[in-house]
């Protein structure tokens, strides 16, 4: 439950690095969405370091909205990652601070760490499991004491996989055991591309993967009970029959956010675990070669620091042009969509899953707009408001959670439905 401290704050939302580039977007977003508030009308505010990008943003976002009281109506805050006493300020005064400021691994711990110290639930949209686990490690007991939810990964990575394998196994009549996913992006005539911001992270998380796996040694998480057959294990690159394309593992956060949350499905709630893979479908051969000679090139260059500093400094010769340090137009992103598909399988009512194979599939898909800064502000605001009107369906207490361990109770699913986020059976359970 949220603390009394909490819920009578000036500011229901925050929304802190609004000048940023997915900030811009989410600002757009909290605007659309200004009279789903508990009581009516959202009272927000954007936060950053300089008073004039974010009157910018503003000015933009009432220009692009046909909203002209944005102008003056949303208030601005000062604060900045490097100044504590200004974080703790802007935490004081928010019910739920929207965190945009990446790369997470370097800019998110002081801004979790404001929020918990002063009772503000803190949303971010990371796709850095480094960071994800580390703030689970050094804040959760906080969390929990001073009743405040610390909730990661409420963007594209990973809402759309954890929600999705809930859903997934909500179709379910029976035990689902294992899931896989595939993810297809389709961009429109003017292409598609990705703020080198996402890049960075890519870049500092491969560099740091030692640093990993001692984190969670430290966790001490014993392994998940496997339920069921064991899911096979994929090639490097294969093609699949499920989308008919040729396939390599998803190199984002979503496997490690699914597997927190069928954790604390399993510890907590008492469920059986569902194993989980993620994939992305590349396309043809070309798309192939094309994506080996890229990721042969990330992986030399990922472990010096030297190489980093390249991998930094031109990301769109490294990625084909796929990560600009501007970013997609706005008509790129009115062009592009994603889907991701879900490939269950369990066992049917009554048999026992330790007895035989698999004897039922289910397949379900979610699906969206542009990846990045359309479907990741509209989940993120979505789960923002769901903290904010469904209290009492979250976990009995404060921590640190997935998307999934936080929101299994309540209606962000039937939320999304209505916002372009479309979760939906593709084919039902079946032998």
């Amino acid at each position: 439950m949220a603390t009394s401290s909490s819920t009578n704050r000036v500011y229901q939302l925050v929304i802190f690095g609004a000048s940023g580039f997915t900030g811009q977007f989410v600002v757009e977003e909290v605007a659309r969405n200004s009279a789903e508030g508990p009581k009516g009308t959202l009272k927000w505010a954007v936060a950053g370091r300089n008073r004039q990008k974010l009157q910018q943003v503003l000015d933009q976002a009432a220009e692009h909205l046909g909203k002209p009281e944005l102008k003056s109506e949303v208030d601005i805050i000062i604060a900045d990652v490097g100044e504590p006493d200004s974080l703790a300020s802007m935490s004081k005064q928010a019910s739920i601070v929207l965190n945009c400021v990446g790369p997470y691994r370097f800019f998110g711990e002081p801004v979790v760490k404001a929020c918990v110290e002063n009772g503000a639930h803190c949303i971010d949209i990371s796709g850095e499991p480094q960071f994800l686990e580390g703030m689970q490690l050094n804040y959760n007991s906080q969390a929990a004491k001073n009743g405040v939810y610390v909730i990661g990964s409420c963007g594209f990575d990973s809402i759309p996989a954890d929600m999705g394998v809930l859903y997934t196994k909500d179709q379910f009549k029976g035990t689902l055991t294992a899931i896989e996913s595939f993810l297809s992006v389709n961009t429109g005539p003017e292409g598609g591309s990705i703020h080198d911001g996402t890049w960075q992270s890519a870049v500092y998380g491969f560099a740091d993967q030692d640093k990993l796996r001692s984190l969670r040694k430290k966790l001490g998480h014993k392994p998940l009970p496997v339920v069921g057959a064991k899911l096979k294990r994929r090639g490097a690159v294969f093609y699949s029959d499920e989308v008919k394309q040729y396939a390599v593992p998803f190199m984002g956060s979503d496997p490690s956010v699914v597997k927190r949350t069928q954790r604390y499905l399993c510890d907590e709630l008492e469920e059986s675990p569902v194993q989980y893979s993620a994939f992305a479908a590349v396309g043809g051969v070309c798309s192939v070669i094309k994506l080996m000679f890229a990721g042969m090139l990330f992986w030399l260059f990922v472990k010096t620091s030297f190489g980093r500093n390249l991998l930094i400094k031109y990301p769109e010769w490294f990625s084909f042009g796929y990560f600009t340090k501007d970013g997609p137009t706005r008509k790129q992103m009115e062009g592009c969509s994603f889907s991701m598909t879900f490939f269950g399988q369990g066992y049917s009512q009554g048999q026992d899953p330790q007895q035989g194979k698999p004897n039922l599939k289910i397949c379900t898909q979610v699906k969206g707009p542009e990846a990045g800064y359309v479907a990741t502000p509209i989940v993120m605001v979505q789960a923002a408001i769901t903290l904010l009107n469904e209290s009492k369906s979250l976990p009995k207490e404060g921590g640190v959670y997935t998307p999934g361990a936080a929101f299994c109770k309540t209606s962000l699913i039937e939320r999304l439905n209505k916002h372009g986020v479309v979760f939906s059976v593709i084919s039902k359970p079946e032998a």
